[in-house]
């Protein structure tokens, strides 16, 4: 397996960590307006049905992009992209808080995903280009910690800071962060040799088109990208529905509901914070078929658990067996198509989007006819067998080298 040049390590961490911030805004941004639906129907005089727009329009321009962006970023630097897509996303971020009628929230959202959309596929794959691939996952899992942060702050801080400070501030605030970010940004693109690495000789000679071209000639990189759409397809296509099967079966008001999903981000953040031990201990391989099997433990509790106060347990474990999983499908998508690496991280994190978009769409139905435990029960099934079949694949590949 070939891995990516040792780089000063010093200097790649500091531009990392100021990666984690701008995750921490992007991520914030995906699920903030969740929260804030009704403040910003009531203000923009709209239904909600009618301003959930706002949600489904980022998620739609978000996820759309991440199929184009991955060549620019391989030809032109991953950091400058970040740094300038970070910098476009202040500006769309505040034009949400500044937003007079829905139609132009919906436009303001629909460039703050355009822009948004590149930051968290060129930052993993950048630091595919400077960690080499025995320290990347340790590296990624602490990555990842921006993102939980941000994940959380979105459902659940939004929520909050909306009813004392309205949802306009929200943007702002966000917008903030995005601005700090982005100095920081371009202050390392300035500074820091690392963040300025040149790209791939391989990849000058390729163009623009034929970077996918190389991705799907590889067995390999077809396995990891679809193993991504099926992951974010079986897990979040039925954990969208705890909250609604708690709320129904236990009559669980809406705002423990929100305690009890938001456990989720605990368990992320417990990954991120042990990530180094639990490499040590169980390798790729060995997180990849335990993170499979606590998910499927923990759905299986969710499905047919007597009591409620199982589910913020038997969330956190998802959570923590999402990572597991998750991260190991990450770190070696950093490294499915070296010599177009942007392009290939790109095209699997848009599977995750599709996949999600598809396993909602299939569980509403089987929810809406069969109530939630066939959708749990269906997801335990299919990540156990996602993560023994991913934990299979991975020593199979140790073994040839």
């Amino acid at each position: 397996m070939s891995q990516a040049p040792s780089k000063p390590r010093g200097s790649a961490v500091r531009a990392i960590t100021l990666l984690a911030v701008v995750a921490f805004a992007t991520q914030a941004m995906v699920r903030v307006t969740d929260s804030l639906l009704p403040q910003i129907a009531t203000d923009l005089d709209v239904t909600v049905g009618a301003a959930s727009v706002v949600v489904t329009s980022y998620l739609l321009a978000h996820g759309a992009v991440q199929l184009i962006i991955g060549p620019f970023g391989d030809r032109y630097g991953k950091y400058l992209c970040m740094a300038i897509a970070a910098a476009i996303a202040t500006v769309m971020v505040a034009l949400c808080g500044l937003a007079t009628s829905l139609p132009m929230l919906i436009a303001a959202r629909l460039g703050s995903g355009l822009a948004a959309g590149w930051i968290i596929p060129l930052a993993l794959a950048y630091i595919g280009d400077v960690i080499p691939y025995e320290r990347r996952q340790q590296v990624i899992g602490t990555f990842l910690s921006g993102q939980i942060l941000g994940q959380l702050f979105g459902q659940a801080a939004g929520g909050v800071l909306g009813d004392y400070f309205g949802w306009r501030n929200v943007f702002f605030l966000l917008a903030a962060m995005f601005a700090v970010a982005t100095a920081g940004l371009f202050y390392e693109l300035a500074r820091n040799p690392v963040t300025r690495a040149a790209p791939a000789a391989a990849h000058e000679k390729l163009g623009y088109l034929a970077g996918y071209g190389l991705m799907l000639r590889s067995p390999w990189a077809r396995m990891i990208v679809l193993m991504a759409f099926i992951e974010f397809g079986m897990m979040f296509g039925a954990f969208t529905y705890v909250g609604a099967d708690l709320h129904l079966r236990f009559g669980v008001s809406f705002t423990l509901v929100g305690l009890f999903v938001g456990t989720f981000a605990i368990g992320g953040l417990i990954y991120s914070l042990s990530v180094g031990a639990l490499v040590r201990h169980f390798g790729p391989a060995g997180l990849a078929a335990g993170g499979g099997a606590m998910m499927a433990l923990a759905f299986v509790t969710l499905a047919i658990g007597p009591h409620v106060y199982a589910a913020p347990f038997a969330i956190t474990a998802i959570g923590l067996g999402f990572y597991m999983l998750h991260n190991t499908l990450q770190t070696n998508a950093t490294q499915m198509t070296p010599e177009a690496r942007g392009t290939a991280v790109s095209v699997f994190s848009s599977s995750l989007y599709l996949g999600q978009t598809a396993g909602v769409a299939v569980n509403g139905v089987i929810f809406d006819r069969f109530t939630a435990v066939p959708v749990f029960l269906l997801a335990a099934a299919g990540m156990l067998a996602l993560g023994l079949w991913f934990s299979r694949a991975l020593k199979r590949r140790a073994l040839q080298g």
